[in-house]
């Protein structure tokens, strides 16, 4: 890696611009979407139920085109109620151990609900693991949540065991006025809406609108990639699946 990328993953690089008309300052961020996984936490996977729970097969796909195997020890970062957790499990087998981190409390007792897997309270920025034991990290449907993009990858690159992969899936917003239109209708009024009728619950609707607000200010692909290769990520790349829906980011640790 040469001076000038050293350089570069040492500065911060947050996910989004703050978005202050949910927390009034910077350093209020965190604790807010803390909170608001926690107050939303038995809600979540009603709102995934709302997509026919087509995600948690995608999941358990991509993962195993991306080389999940049996045997493997899998780490999956902010695990919330278990989507890819669950997908990963199937894929290792009983030879194999998928471990779970998230920062919300909430999250992790609705996860345990579902399996009796190991599972710990983390950061992204700052994991509970020691250094070269994972075969695979992934992340679904979270990374514009972290405080710091260069953090977090560090995290990650540090954890795999050399050449180990890493995968993560994200929304997508088209760059067309007419995708971003449709794209911002579904997520900014269907989902939200249809989220406050199936769950009677304002904060999970409120968990909705922050969801759009975080994907549509979201740094582009072109960053993230960057910002993989920056930390020591080899062959990283994005692949878009499902335009308005997935995108995902692919990568390894050099061996």
């Amino acid at each position: 890696m040469s001076v000038e990328s050293k350089q570069d993953a040492g500065a911060e690089l947050p996910p989004h611009v703050p978005l202050h008309e949910y927390y009034p300052a910077d350093e209020e961020r965190e604790g807010y979407v803390m909170d608001l996984f926690d107050r939303t936490a038995k809600y979540y996977d009603t709102v995934e139920g709302l997509f026919l729970n087509g995600g948690l097969l995608y999941r358990r796909l991509s993962m195993k085109f991306a080389g999940v195997k049996p045997g493997m020890k899998v780490l999956d970062v902010a695990t919330g109620t278990g989507a890819v957790y669950r997908g990963a499990a199937r894929l290792v087998g009983p030879e194999g151990r998928v471990f779970g981190v998230d920062p919300s409390a909430g999250m992790l007792a609705e996860s345990r609900k579902g399996h009796d897997g190991p599972l710990a309270r983390g950061f992204a920025q700052a994991l509970p693991f020691k250094s070269d034991f994972f075969d695979f990290v992934t992340m679904g449907i979270a990374l514009r949540h972290v405080p710091d993009l260069h953090a977090a990858f560090s995290e990650y690159y540090r954890v795999l065991k050399p050449g180990g992969q890493l995968w993560i899936l994200e929304s997508h917003v088209p760059k067309s006025k007419v995708g971003h239109a449709l794209t911002k209708f579904v997520w900014a009024k269907v989902i939200p809406g249809m989220t406050l009728l199936s769950t009677g619950s304002r904060d999970a609707k409120l968990l909705m609108d922050y969801y759009w607000d975080t994907i549509d200010k979201c740094v582009e692909p072109r960053q993230i990639v960057d910002a993989l290769g920056q930390v020591g990520f080899d062959q990283a790349r994005s692949n878009l699946i499902v335009p308005g829906a997935f995108l995902e980011y692919r990568s390894r640790k050099r061996p």
